[in-house]
């Protein structure tokens, strides 16, 4: 099972354009988005989780696909059960496709600029906040990673639902991103940095890396965070990049 696989389009996706890039949202990712913010008791409360978890993942594929665009290579995004997938596409290329080739310091970019532009986004929230009469106060992650976010003293629960969230998501879930579990961006960054530096081992040690990653989060997720998902994320994640290992061990 491919967490990451393209989902198939189907006749109820959304299917919409920013800036000339190709955005579907599969009807699964409404679903699962919904069984994430579950816990809230309010309808107001789960619209506000869906539009969160939209626009940051949304955001995030952007800056990934702006960064390919960068480099001469088209993309389209997909919204689906597991977040989010840009997709590169071919360019005309004589009489046929092909895809552009890409370094591997620039597949790195790419890789950082999803969740650079998840930090960015959190940063405008934290301005708008503090300029519509919020206050920005200190919390953390875990009790040990500081992060900020944007409190409302006026009683207005649905406006520190709404920021709390948003800064959560881009913030938190951004970290958990940059962690070297393939294929998150942590995950590629950590592979493309290995291989340049040696081709030969190098996949092989950043797989080795997510697998023994992945198997501590989903461990520290269920334990710290009492996340089920988290635990099911990455025990998959780290299960598939143990799965990568023996099909490269059987090629050799």
């Amino acid at each position: 099972m491919n967490l990451f696989q393209i989902s198939p389009p189907t006749r109820f996706d959304l299917r919409f354009s920013i800036a000339g890039i190709p955005v579907r949202v599969h009807p699964l990712f409404w679903l699962i988005a919904l069984l994430l913010g579950s816990t809230s008791r309010s309808i107001w409360g789960v619209l506000i989780w869906l539009v969160v978890i939209f626009i940051s993942i949304l955001v995030h594929e952007l800056g990934h696909a702006f960064a390919f665009r960068r480099f001469g290579q088209p993309s389209s995004i997909i919204l689906h059960f597991s977040g989010g997938l840009t997709v590169p596409e071919s360019v005309p290329w004589g009489g046929g496709y092909a895809n552009v080739s890409l370094t591997p310091n620039q597949h790195i970019f790419i890789s950082l600029a999803g969740p650079g532009a998840g930090f960015l986004l959190a940063v405008l929230a934290l301005a708008v906040g503090a300029a519509i009469g919020g206050t920005i106060v200190p919390a953390t992650i875990l009790g040990i990673i500081p992060i900020p976010m944007i409190l409302f003293s006026d009683g207005n629960n649905l406006l520190n639902q709404f920021f709390v969230s948003f800064l959560w998501v881009n913030i938190f879930w951004g970290l958990i991103n940059l962690l070297p579990v393939i294929p998150l961006d942590g995950g590629n960054v950590c592979r493309y940095f290995l291989i340049q530096r040696d081709p030969l081992n190098g996949l092989r040690t950043s797989l080795w890396i997510s697998v023994v990653i992945g198997a501590l989060a989903a461990v520290g997720g269920f334990l710290l965070l009492d996340s089920i998902y988290m635990a099911f994320l990455f025990g998959m994640l780290a299960f598939q990049s143990f799965q990568l290992l023996q099909g490269i061990a059987g090629r050799f």
